[in-house]
């Protein structure tokens, strides 16, 4: 096996680590990351046999997180924080 190294800056470094799971090299994780990935189009349709009331969750939920990332923005926006 040919070993290769990458200078990586700090930000990048710290995003790489943070993918990282138990046990695995960064090898690992720059495979499992830069495999092909299926295109987002894909997807579409795939909630289509979903009933009414769930998707209906989802939207319910997917509100709420927006409303609770505004409030943490506003928090940490605010002066002093």
């Amino acid at each position: 096996m040919e070993i290769t190294s990458v200078a990586l800056d700090r930000e990048a470094y710290d995003l790489l680590r943070g993918q990282k799971r138990p046990g695995e090299s960064f090898s690992q994780v720059v495979k499992r990351l830069a495999k092909n990935r299926r295109p987002l189009a894909s997807f579409a349709g795939a909630w289509k046999d979903l009933p009414e009331r769930t998707l209906r969750e989802i939207q319910n939920s997917r509100k709420r997180m927006r409303e609770l990332d505004e409030e943490r923005f506003d928090r940490l926006m605010r002066p002093g924080h």
